[in-house]
């Protein structure tokens, strides 16, 4: 439920109101806009009659009944976008933010020459993979720490905000200490006791869909992150799987306008993940950004069939620079900026 407060709401009003939900057993969320305070209610509703508790007490408006399974994520508690500060870049707004690098962070040298290559193409994040999930465990895991120290380096000589995956509750604080936002991967979707966890933390949050998850079920595992205090959740479509059998996933490009219907969470798209194809990837990046994406992740390489993790579908240098170009034309025609 959401408890719209008056316009000229006192702070002890709202203070009364706050600890009237508390009182309760209930968990209280503030979103404060220019005009008005709205305070979200989150728990089990149904055994108190809300709205005879709460309107008639001082300064409050009106009570709404969230009908979305999803509160805090849902457009009904905030109208407004929510937009997500990682430094001096903006996930949200009016720019589409592009996300790129290697799958994996494998060496230093490799690791540094992508990330000036990719800063220089226009990326405003440097992606890199430390901790690989690997549906084989024969497959390179990654480097761990090694990979996570690399990364801040980059961050170091180039200036790029870092994101990488965290694999387990017990790396958070490890993760988080060398990297500016966590990336929860399509297999942790709904690793519900990580989320939580990650809803204590400070630090943005990257959360994947899984492969084989609807959109109700994205926007409940950010639930357990926004209900535990972390409101910087940025959601991500990599791919969902299908019958298909000539693309890796399956890209739901409807799950960008809807997810703009139902949430005030940015979203961004993994292209890379969802087509599996470097030829694939630019088609899809475009169909991305017009479909009203607030970003893109891709995967950048300069030997892609000499990389460790994901070479496939990894983009070569010269073709995410002539990709960026093209971005900026479609990014102009529905009147975003790169």
């Amino acid at each position: 439920m959401i408890i719209v407060m008056r316009k000229n709401a006192t702070v002890k009003e709202t203070g009364a109101v706050l600890k009237k939900i508390e009182e309760l057993g209930y968990k209280p969320h503030i979103s404060s806009g220019e005009e008005r305070t709205i305070i979200g209610v989150v728990g089990d509703d149904r055994r108190v009659p809300m709205d005879q508790v709460f309107e008639p007490m001082e300064g409050v408006e009106r009570t709404i009944p969230v009908l979305q399974p999803f509160k805090l994520a849902s457009k009904e508690f905030r109208p407004s976008s929510t937009v997500v500060k990682v430094g001096n870049v903006a996930i949200g707004g009016d720019e589409v933010v592009v996300m790129a690098g290697p799958c994996a962070v494998e060496s230093e040298e490799q690791l540094l020459a992508i990330a000036r290559i990719v800063k220089e193409a226009g990326a405003k994040v440097l992606r890199g993979g430390a901790f690989k999930p690997r549906t084989s465990p024969y497959s390179f895991q990654g480097m761990g720490s090694r990979g996570l120290e690399l990364l801040a380096l980059a961050r170091k000589e180039t200036g790029l905000p870092v994101v990488t995956e965290v694999m387990a509750a017990s790396d958070i604080e490890l993760v988080a200490s060398f990297t500016d936002i966590i990336q929860v991967g399509a297999r942790n979707m709904q690793n519900f006791s990580l989320l939580a966890e990650l809803g204590k933390c400070h630090q943005p949050v990257l959360l994947k869909r899984g492969m084989m998850n609807t959109l109700e079920e994205l926007l409940m595992s950010a639930e357990y992150i926004l209900s535990n205090g972390n409101q910087q959740v940025i959601l991500c479509e990599r791919g969902i799987r299908t019958f298909e059998k000539y693309t890796r996933n399956t890209l739901d490009i409807t799950a960008v306008p809807l997810v703009k219907q139902l949430s005030h969470l940015p979203i961004i798209v993994d292209p890379s993940h969802a087509t599996g194809k470097w030829d694939l990837v630019s088609a899809a990046s475009r169909a991305a950004v017009a479909a009203g994406a607030d970003g893109l992740i891709i995967e950048v390489h300069p030997q892609p069939d000499q990389a460790l993790s994901d070479g496939p579908q990894s983009l070569k240098p010269e073709r995410f620079l002539s990709l960026m170009k093209d971005l900026q034309k479609v990014a102009a025609a529905i009147g975003k900026k790169m």
